[in-house]
């Protein structure tokens, strides 16, 4: 296997914010200083990538969720587990914090990345998905991700909003597993292209696995397909099933189904926002420094006969 990388357009919504903010306060106007700082990213990006190359695990496999569920890591599919994850996406500018398990990219060509999370908030009570109505949800998201615009000010992350579903919810109670998607744009924008999250949760006794695919709106088609393969891989060990939830003794989570969309979704989006000024600016930049892409979504570990 090699890696390799490939960059996809700036309307990503997993990536570089916090990079791309921290780059357009430090560097001046020059073009020596912009080189180096896309120089010294590249250097931490390739140390990233090699970190993630040694712990590299290819398909078919079975990966051990935390002490929750299994991965049947399906043919086609590598998996590298955290902190050399975690490492690869803080050399995007992405954060990560103790709920961020793993991520999965495609061993041939994909112009994605899918991130596995395991968020341990409780069963999560599923009554509201019988009556739940798609357009209330997304003006709820909306509304959700026009007030988070004023922190995104605060860290210098340009203000977004939501245009509609790429997917809309849709819940299966017999397997007790959601998927939606947002389109989310910078504001003022024409949107091109933009980047999408295509959402899918697992629910388990004591909270979700959440599978969220990474890739841009006009391939989000094109690898559905993956996603729904993946969360069909993905199985609770006995005892952290939905149905061994005890009312007796398990804690319920603060929220329903509708809020895991509508409420947490904001959040979302607020952390995996792209900067696409500075995308704009330094992204030729990157390239001619490098030759590899460092503002987008990378096409890691190609398998090589």
């Amino acid at each position: 296997m090699r890696i390799h990388t490939a960059r996809l357009t700036a309307g990503l919504l997993f990536a570089c914010a916090l990079t791309a903010t921290h780059l357009s306060n430090a560097a001046s106007p020059t073009t020596a200083s912009t080189t180096s700082a896309a120089s010294s990213l590249e250097a931490e990006q390739e140390a990233a990538f090699k970190a993630a190359k040694a712990v590299q695990k290819a398909g078919p496999a079975d990966i051990a969720l935390r002490d929750q569920a299994h991965l049947h890591l399906p043919a086609g599919y590598v998996w590298v587990p955290t902190p050399a994850a975690a490492q690869l996406m803080r050399s995007m500018g992405n954060r990560t914090d103790d709920t961020f398990i793993g991520a999965i990219f495609p061993a041939d060509d994909g112009d994605w990345m899918a991130v596995v999370k395991f968020v341990k908030e409780g069963y999560i009570k599923d009554d509201d998905a019988k009556d739940w109505n798609a357009d209330e949800l997304l003006t709820s998201l909306k509304e959700g991700t026009e007030a988070a615009n004023e922190e995104r000010a605060k860290r210098g992350i340009p203000a977004i909003e939501v245009t509609g579903w790429a997917q809309k919810p849709q819940y299966e109670a017999s397997t007790h597993r959601l998927v939606w998607s947002a389109l989310s744009k910078k504001k003022g924008s024409d949107g091109g292209n933009p980047g999408v999250n295509y959402n899918t949760y697992a629910l388990g006794r004591e909270g979700y696995v959440s599978l969220n695919l990474i890739t841009n709106a006009n391939d989000l088609e094109k690898y559905k397909p993956d996603a729904t393969k993946l969360l069909g891989a993905l199985q609770y060990d006995d005892g952290k099933k939905y149905a061994d939830f005890n009312a007796s003794t398990d804690k319920v989570a603060a929220y329903g189904l509708a809020a895991l969309v509508a409420g947490a979704a904001a959040k979302k989006l607020g952390l995996f926002a792209i900067a696409l000024a500075f995308l704009a600016k330094f992204a030729k930049v990157a390239v001619v420094a490098g030759g590899a892409a460092l503002w987008g979504l990378t096409k890691l570990f190609k398998k090589k006969s």
